[in-house]
C-alpha cells in the first residue's frame, strides 16, 4: 500500500480553497499510485482560525471529501470539525476510493486552552481496522504523546497509525523524536502529517514523517510544502514485532501489581 501525507498551509478559514487543493494533491497522488492520502488535523477549516470555526463546522466536510475520493480514486483520512447536536468534536475520518466510511476517530486528548474551548473530548479509542492488505488505525497530533493510547492499539493489532496534527512550536522534538519512539516500541509503521505557515499566534513546524517499524523515515518534510509518498509493506510488521518482541516480553503480571494495565 502506498500512503501520502499532504504537509501544507491550506488558506486558514477557507472550505473551498482547501477542497480545491485536496482535489489537486488528490489528482498528483493517483499520478503516483497513491491508495492513501492523509491530511494535517482538522484540515477542511484550518486549525487555529477562531470563532468561524463554529460556523464552518456545519458545512458537509465529509460529503464533500467523499466526492473528491471517488472522482479521483484515492481514499483519504480528513482532519476536520465534526458538528454534533452535542457540540463539536475535533475529529478524522478515512474514507476509502468508493467514498465508504473506513475509519472514524475523535480527538481524545484535547491540547491547551483553545481546544478545550472548542471542542469535546472523545470518549472512545480508535478502532482498528483492515484496509490495503494491513490493519490500521487513527490519532489526533497530541494523542500520540502518550504511550498507553499507542500501546493500546498495537496491542489490537494495528500495523499502521495514521496521525494528522497541528504541531506548533516549540514542540518540534514530537515530530523528530517522539514518534520515531512509538513507532519503534510498537514496531508499528507511523504516518505523522501536519500543517507548516502560520495561523493567528501558532507557527506550525512541519517535519511530517512516515516511519517505518524499525524507526526509519521513510518519507519526510522539512518546513516547505510537501507531498511525502512512502510504501507500506503488509506482514512487515509482525516480522518486526518477532525480531523486537516488545509486546511479548511485557510482564503484565508485575504491571497489575504496580497499577498499571498498558
Amino acid at each position: 500500500m502506498r500512503v501520502a501525507g499532504l504537509q501544507t498551509a491550506g488558506t486558514p478559514g477557507d472550505i473551498d480553497a482547501n477542497l480545491r487543493e485536496l482535489d489537486a494533491t488528490l489528482a498528483r497522488a493517483a499520478g503516483q499510485g497513491v491508495d492513501l492520502l492523509v491530511t494535517p488535523e482538522l484540515f477542511v477549516t484550518g486549525y487555529d482560525i477562531g470563532d468561524s470555526l463554529h460556523d464552518l463546522a456545519r458545512f458537509d466536510a465529509v460529503g464533500a471529501v467523499r466526492n473528491i475520493a471517488m472522482a479521483r480514486g484515492v481514499a483519504v483520512m480528513v482532519g476536520y470539525a465534526e458538528h454534533t447536536p452535542d457540540g463539536l468534536y475535533n475529529s478524522a475520518m478515512l474514507l476509502d476510493r468508493n467514498g465508504a466510511q473506513v475509519l472514524h476517530v475523535r480527538k481524545l486528548h484535547l491540547f491547551g486552552d483553545m481546544e478545550r474551548a472548542f471542542f469535546l473530548p472523545g470518549a472512545q479509542p480508535s478502532p482498528v481496522v483492515p484496509f490495503g492488505g494491513v490493519r490500521v488505525a487513527g490519532m489526533i497530533c497530541y494523542d500520540v504523546e502518550f504511550p498507553e493510547y499507542v500501546r493500546h492499539v498495537a496491542q489490537a493489532g494495528c500495523e499502521a497509525l495514521l496521525v494528522p496534527t497541528a504541531l506548533m512550536e516549540p514542540y518540534l522534538f514530537s515530530a523528530r523524536e517522539l514518534v520515531r519512539t512509538r513507532a519503534w516500541e510498537n514496531q508499528i509503521y507511523l504516518a505523522y502529517i501536519n500543517h507548516t505557515g502560520r495561523e493567528r499566534d501558532t507557527v506550525y513546524v512541519g517535519n511530517s514523517r512516515i516511519i517505518a517499524p524499525d524507526a526509519t523515515v521513510l518519507a519526510q518534510a522539512g518546513m516547505e510544502e510537501a507531498l511525502l509518498v512512502a510504501a507500506i509493506e503488509p506482514g512487515l510488521v509482525a516480522r518486526a514485532q518477532r525480531e523486537n518482541p516488545f509486546l511479548a516480553d511485557r510482564r503484565m503480571d508485575l504491571y497489575r501489581d504496580m497499577g498499571l494495565t498498558a
